[in-house]
């Protein structure tokens, strides 16, 4: 008797140590995930907020002799102003090197200026223009002024220029909000995710008005009115089945009939839309008929014993009921798709597209793909411009999934 207590003694502590170890392995795992979740946190953040400011130069205009905007030759205008900065620079190729100090957009620049302020004419104002990609790096201190000139981008009478312009206040840092309201460009320093993200809201705005009212749809039939058939279970064996299906084959699709077939137009937020919306669509199903499933049975046998019909038991106790569980698959499907980027490059949302689409027909594209194309830029400064805009994609993707909880625990019932 005594050993067979031993026995049992020894097993039972053997046990509780093998569930301490579970549990431990359990929270390892966990603790891993977190750290490596931190750390690409932390070394995305890192890269991408020297994408939230930009350097920019001071310059005296003259536009002393200016009565209207026509009157002004803008890109000169600058260039002159910056050659009056460094009078002492009077070679050609120096002059070519000096100009390398503005962005390629600083004459469109001094025209924005003069039309949010007309006075600046027949004046010689001091304005801010943005500097170079290069010149910005270099404040970021991203550009190692200490190597040989042969081994870093700035040239040594780059670098001279740069500290005259630092030593007289003419060089400054400043938020960068052309980051969050302008579109693409091909100048690093001008780019922008704006157009990228009303793309990405007009395609989602379709995806949403086509694919949770079908999916809603297409659950009721399925859960409430079809009977079980061969032919149900074929239907809900390919929406599982589409459930798993690449992303990609989606795109595929969306060009041989949207735009092939039916001639729809090319990289355009409704053509994305539509191919969005057909891949979230077994998702949404899929979570449609378990928030239907998950209503009780009492619920549709009351309402049937007081002498409602199948289609106002359903629309009027058993959706309302079901809703919150489904706007909660739709919210996350809808998350799915804003991080998808295979589909719409197939239909030609791969575009370079500077202006920032009006309608659900202009072409477009969307913030996964213009994180796509700066990735693949070789300038460095487009590196931290694709890191802040991944921040901006992650921050929209935990917005909408935060939404889904609040939904989910606001509406739901306890039965």
């Amino acid at each position: 008797m005594t050993d067979l207590f031993t026995n049992a003694s020894g097993h039972l502590r053997a046990r509780h140590r093998a569930e301490w170890r579970f549990r431990w392995l359990g929270r390892l795992a966990i603790m891993f995930s977190i750290g490596f979740l931190a750390i690409m946190l932390i070394s995305i953040t890192n890269l991408g907020k020297g994408a939230l400011s930009r350097a920019e130069i001071q310059l005296t205009v003259d536009l002393s002799e200016a009565g209207s905007l026509e009157d002004v030759n803008l890109k000169k205008a600058v260039r002159n102003a910056l050659f009056a900065t460094f009078p002492e620079v009077t070679d050609r190729g120096d002059k070519r090197a000096l100009l390398k100090l503005l962005s390629a957009d600083s004459g469109y620049e001094l025209e924005r200026m003069i039309e949010a302020n007309p006075a600046l004419l027949g004046q010689e104002p001091s304005l801010w223009f943005t500097a170079s990609d290069d010149i910005d790096m270099y404040e970021k201190g991203a550009i190692d002024a200490n190597l040989p000139e042969d081994r870093r981008r700035l040239k040594d009478n780059t670098l001279s220029w740069v500290r005259a312009l630092e030593d007289t206040g003419a060089l400054r840092s400043v938020f960068n909000t052309a980051f969050f309201t302008s579109g693409d460009s091909r100048e690093p320093e001008l780019a922008g995710i704006f157009s990228a993200l009303i793309g990405s809201i007009l395609s989602l705005t379709v995806c949403f008005a086509l694919s949770f009212p079908l999916g809603i749809m297409a659950a009721l039939s399925l859960e409430e009115f079809s009977k079980k058939s061969r032919w149900s279970d074929f239907i809900e064996v390919n929406i599982n089945n589409l459930a798993a299906v690449p992303s990609i084959v989606f795109g595929l699709l969306g060009m041989a009939v949207f735009l092939n077939a039916f001639g729809l137009p090319r990289s355009s937020p409704l053509v994305g839309g539509m191919v969005l919306a057909l891949m979230t669509l077994p998702t949404i199903i899929i979570a449609s008929r378990a928030a239907l499933r998950s209503v009780p049975p009492s619920i549709r046998e009351a309402a049937l014993g007081m002498g409602a019909t199948r289609v106002q038991t359903t629309f009027h106790h058993v959706l309302p009921l079901a809703m919150p569980g489904m706007l909660t698959g739709a919210i996350v499907g809808m998350a799915r798709a804003l991080g998808e980027t295979a589909p719409l490059i197939m239909i030609g949302m791969v575009a370079f597209i500077v202006d920032v689409p009006q309608g659900f027909t202009d072409a477009a594209t969307s913030l996964p793909v213009q994180i796509f194309l700066w990735a693949d830029s070789p300038e460095r400064a487009f590196l931290e411009k694709t890191s802040a805009a991944i921040l901006v994609l992650l921050g929209l993707l935990i917005v909408m999934n935060l939404v889904a909880i609040v939904l989910r625990k606001k509406f739901e019932r306890r039965f």
